[in-house]
Order: structure tokens, then C-alpha cells, then sequence
């Protein structure tokens, strides 16, 4: 058997006068599309912040090794320490610069990342991500991105000039560039890395960077890059004081602090929608408490609480957040689950809703957890739990005999 408030509560919501149904529906309506809304932003700013590590967990070590007063010059006796660490699966010499690219008198300025070609496809996932042609770093052939490929008109190949830094650094000398061969496109789904960046062979680098040997750093991978930092600690008391190691989350900390900061201005904005529909709760129970005074005034006559009176409300107003919360979560997951669909359709009718050269990333990444769920429904629930005290304590403190009498 129902309680006694649940049963009132459940009464009032098949009202016998349309327009209470109507300003019912809106309420709950009202709190699905809030609901929505959270649900399908946080979402997408999770899957941003999901792809983004993702993505530079596929490109960039999971660990870099530096040692503190300059080049790396035992860097294969390092590699060789390194994957001796448990856990570790990959190690390379590496040297990374800015250079000067020319094509056909279309130039570009990319990074150079030069590699040991025996050890690449340990520290790096470009390997998997060849789109045409194949991955050779050895000699003077190099990879590029699809990205800088199209802005400069390069195919597997083309030879293209590469101009040392040093040629603005250095007043007394001039350096020739080295010329390079595309041997594969890599495509990594990310604009940055797609059009920024080019892989060559560890002595092409030495060369433009103007080392005889050595290297400016160790690129580390590991079994699980969320582990840094064990690993980085482990790596650390393998090479000593010496060296400096530094982690994934170091490198990209900026980066992963702005999404975290969005992510909580947007939850923080969005929220004012979910507590805008949830005072159409309020509203609707003001109604009802003014359309059912005498009925109120006449239970408390017979004897009924005010806790049991006011109980009803509350549950009145949960029974409307419970219905849109329930109803938001799945209209927003059926939203996320079709969002490729929809983003085709609009861009099939010219509206471009996520181009790569804005954001950087070839689709809307979305991602969600129960937890996340849970925390947005539990949210609604509080406030829906505040916004019905006003009005249920309204209807608690009628005076049963002022409240016949006005009827």
C-alpha cells in the first residue's frame, strides 16, 4: 500500500483541469532539455579531453629523458638501461627542431623529429598510421603528415630542401640544407600533429641541429602511460641525478589544465539552465497549491500533518525531476550515440559544425560514464529537492479553517 503523501502526490499529477497537465509537461520538458544539454556537453568535453590524450599518448613518449648539462652522448647505453626498467617498452635517441621546408617555392616550418630508424617504431604509434607509402627513416627518406603534405603538394617521393636553424643563429657560417626524400604519409587525425611535424633519421637531425653525436634526449614508452609516475620514478633512480626525466602530463600540462578548466566553466554555465527548468517545478506547485487550497484546508480539518501535507509536494516535485531527469539522460545519450549521423546530415546542407582546421581533430570525440550520470542526476535531485520546499511548506502551514472560509 502507498503511503498516504506518495498517493496524494501521484493524484495531483493526473489533475482534472487541462491546464495544470499542460503547466506539468512544460516543467518536465523543461527539466529534460536541461538535462540534455549537461549531458551532451560534458560528454563531448570529455571525449575532448579523452582524444587529446589519446592522440598524444599515439604521437609523443610517454616519458622524455634529458640529462641536465646537455647532450645525451651515450644515448644507446641509456636506451638499453631504460628497457631494462620493468614496464618499459621502447626507448630512442631523439633530437627535435624547427626548420625551414621548401616544395615547388611553397615553404612551411615544421618540426623535425629525428629518431634512431631502428628504434622508432618502439616510441612512436606513426608507424600504424601510414596512409601512403611506408615508414623509412632510413638515409635521407622522411614522414610527413597528411596535413603538411597537402599544403605543400608533397606525394611519396618528392624531394624536399631543409633548411638548418642555425642558418638565423649563426653570422660566420652557412649551412646547406639537406635534402630529404618522402618515403610515407602518416595521417594521426589531429591537425597539430598532421601539419607540424616530419620524422627523419637521428644523423639528418644531427645535422641540422650541428651535433657530431649524441642526442638532445631519450624518448621513453611505457605499458601504461598513466603509470608515469612510477615509471619516471623508476627511470630516475636508474640514471641517477644526472638526468632529468620528465613526464607526459609535464610536457602537456598547459594543455590538459585548460580543458579541465572548460570543462568546469561550461558545467558551471550549463547549470543555470537545468536551475531555470527546475523552477518551472516550483511554479507548477505553486499552482497546484493555490488551485487545491480547499482541498489542503480540508485534510488538515480531518486530521492529516503538515509533514504529511508537505510531504507531498516534495514528492510531487521528485516524481517531475525523477520523469525529466530520467527522460534528459536518455534523449541526450540518443543524441551522442547519432552525433556522427547528425554532424553528416548538417554538413550534407553546407553547415560545417566541426572543421578539422578549427579544432584540430577529424570528429566530435564524446565519451561518458556512469559516474558522470549519477553526479548530473544527483545534482537535479538536490535542487529539485529545494525548489519544492518553498511551496510544499506553503501548503503545510494553511490554516484548514482560513482556508475553507476563502473557499
Amino acid at each position: 500500500m502507498l503511503p498516504f503523501s506518495l498517493f496524494l502526490a501521484l493524484k495531483y499529477l493526473r489533475p482534472k483541469r487541462s491546464f495544470v497537465a499542460v503547466v506539468t509537461l512544460i516543467s518536465v520538458l523543461g527539466v529534460l532539455l536541461g538535462v540534455a544539454i549537461l549531458v551532451i556537453v560534458l560528454s563531448v568535453m570529455t571525449g575532448f579531453d579523452n582524444m587529446w590524450r589519446q592522440k598524444i599518448l599515439s604521437f609523443k613518449p610517454h616519458l622524455t629523458v634529458l640529462r641536465r648539462d646537455g647532450a645525451v652522448e651515450n644515448a644507446e647505453a641509456v636506451c638499453r638501461r631504460l628497457e631494462a626498467l620493468p614496464g618499459v617498452t621502447g626507448a630512442a635517441p631523439s633530437i627535435e627542431t624547427r626548420v625551414l621546408l621548401q616544395f615547388a617555392g611553397r615553404t612551411a616550418a615544421p618540426i623535425v623529429i629525428g629518431v634512431d630508424p631502428t628504434r622508432a617504431a618502439g616510441v612512436s604509434r606513426i608507424p600504424r598510421h601510414i596512409v601512403q607509402g611506408a615508414f623509412d627513416l632510413e638515409g635521407n627518406r622522411a614522414a610527413v603528415g597528411i596535413d603538411l603534405a597537402a599544403e605543400l603538394g608533397l606525394s611519396v617521393g618528392s624531394r624536399l630542401l631543409v633548411y638548418s636553424p642555425l642558418n638565423a643563429t649563426s653570422r660566420d657560417e652557412l649551412y646547406l640544407p639537406e635534402e630529404l626524400i618522402v618515403s610515407g604519409i602518416f595521417n594521426m587525425g589531429m591537425r597539430d600533429f598532421d601539419s607540424s611535424f616530419l620524422l627523419a633519421s637521428l644523423d639528418v637531425a644531427r645535422e641540422l641541429v650541428g651535433l657530431e653525436s649524441g642526442a638532445q634526449a631519450v624518448y621513453v614508452m611505457t605499458a601504461d602511460p598513466f603509470r608515469f609516475e612510477e615509471f619516471a620514478a623508476a627511470a630516475q633512480r636508474e640514471l641517477g641525478p644526472a638526468y632529468a626525466v620528465r613526464t607526459w602530463s609535464e610536457v602537456d600540462s598547459l594543455l590538459f589544465s585548460a580543458l579541465s578548466h572548460e570543462k568546469t566553466m561550461m558545467f558551471l554555465l550549463l547549470v543555470f539552465i537545468t536551475i531555470v527548468a527546475i523552477f518551472c517545478v516550483t511554479n507548477t506547485l505553486i499552482v497546484i497549491t493555490v488551485q487545491k487550497t480547499h482541498e489542503i484546508g480540508l485534510l488538515k480539518a480531518l486530521g492529516f500533518s503538515s509533514g504529511k501535507i508537505m510531504a507531498a509536494f516534495v514528492w510531487h516535485g521528485w516524481i517531475q525531476c525523477l520523469a525529466g531527469t530520467a527522460a534528459g539522460i536518455g534523449a541526450g545519450l540518443l543524441v551522442l550515440t547519432n552525433l556522427r549521423r547528425i554532424v553528416r546530415a548538417l554538413t550534407a546542407v553546407n553547415i560545417e559544425v566541426f572543421p578539422k582546421a578549427i579544432y584540430g581533430l577529424s570528429e566530435i570525440p564524446w565519451s561518458t560514464s556512469l559516474g558522470e550520470l549519477a553526479r548530473i542526476a544527483g545534482f537535479v535531485m538536490v535542487f529539485c529537492t529545494l525548489s519544492s520546499l518553498l511551496p510544499a511548506w506553503r501548503a503545510a502551514r494553511l490554516d484548514p479553517v482560513e482556508a475553507l472560509r476563502n473557499e
